[in-house]
């Protein structure tokens, strides 16, 4: 089990992504339970939209 910030998954899978990012969503603290070795890309960017529905979730309305 190892746990990572967001952004040290965005950084590896998608770099592109890494501005447009709030820097709460960037600090989301994130558990693998198979470490950041065994992460793929496609369970990158499950993890990497969960955590920015998430963080939107709370968001006020405008």
């Amino acid at each position: 089990m190892e746990t990572v910030k967001l952004s040290r998954i965005v950084m590896k899978w998608t770099p592109e992504l890494y501005p447009s990012l709030k820097q709460a969503e960037l600090d989301s603290q994130i558990v693998l339970a198979n470490g950041m070795d065994a992460l793929e890309y496609n369970d990158a960017l499950e993890i990497i939209q969960y955590s920015i529905s998430e963080h939107q979730k709370d968001a006020p309305l405008h």
